[in-house]
């Protein structure tokens, strides 16, 4: 096994378990503990791990909010299929707002180009992404920008999102559980996908099974807000039951 496929190995168990033990992985994979040691520390650059004593927690579990660029690079597979599924909630035509993260990226970059739609979004890059599409109108909500999430926030956001209706909103989240719903690390954000949310006809959560399970400092919907959370199949079946009794219909892509 090469360096990166052990790695991949160590980053997935570390998000199954909650967390890895240097011994523990040393064993298991038939190498020196200092080798693991050094995986780890790879993985911890990336941003994905962060080192503890005696192993390595994700930073799923430790409320920590990864930079954006971190977060495009990881789950690319899942976070496609996710917004291939998605776009069988789009409206014929009419008005949507897509949450910033990088799961409703990829729902933006895969918006059919034979519909006339209305994008609203608090999200620069998400914007920036649709601006040169004929048939997609961009409404770039305004407010202080966010460096780590290049999302609006603050009053100015929350000001327009009140006096805004869309069709259908697609909602991001850093965690999403049956006892807490829908969390994010940060306040000012977690008041402008309230807001976001309350905009919108209905409602679909788009995140992948490694925010399934995890609470953050901030909630800002239950699960009864949602419509439909859409996912992907790496999500307990028992889990995602128990999700959709909460509320939304569960589909996973």
């Amino acid at each position: 096994m090469y360096a990166e496929e052990r790695q991949q190995v160590i980053l997935e168990r570390a998000r199954a378990k909650g967390r890895v033990d240097v011994a523990a992985l040393a064993e298991e994979f038939d190498v020196t503990t200092e080798t693991i040691r050094r995986d780890l520390t790879v993985l911890e650059r990336h941003g994905v791990l962060r080192r503890v004593h005696g192993g390595a927690i994700p930073v799923e579990r430790l409320g920590f909010e990864p930079a954006l660029s971190v977060r495009e690079t990881v789950m690319t597979d899942e976070k496609s299929r996710i917004a291939k599924a998605a776009l069988a909630e789009l409206p014929e035509a009419g008005t949507i707002l897509l949450d910033a993260g990088t799961t409703t990226a990829r729902l933006a970059d895969a918006l059919p180009v034979d519909r006339e739609l209305t994008v609203v979004t608090h999200s620069v890059n998400i914007a920036l992404s649709l601006i040169t599409r004929p048939n997609v109108t961009v409404m770039l909500v305004g407010g202080r920008l966010r460096s780590r999430t290049l999302a609006s926030v603050d009053a100015w956001a929350l000001q327009a999102l009140r006096d805004t209706f869309v069709e259908v909103v697609f909602i991001a989240t850093n965690g999403v559980s049956v006892d807490r719903g829908l969390t994010t690390p940060d306040p000012a954000e977690a008041m402008v996908k309230k807001a976001a949310i309350a905009s919108g006809r209905r409602c679909v959560l788009l995140a992948d099974h490694t925010k399934v399970g995890n609470d953050h400092f901030s909630r800002f919907a239950d699960l009864g807000d949602i419509d439909t959370f859409i996912t992907d199949t790496d999500v307990d079946d028992a889990v995602a039951e128990e999700i959709a009794a909460a509320g939304p219909r569960v589909v996973q892509a």
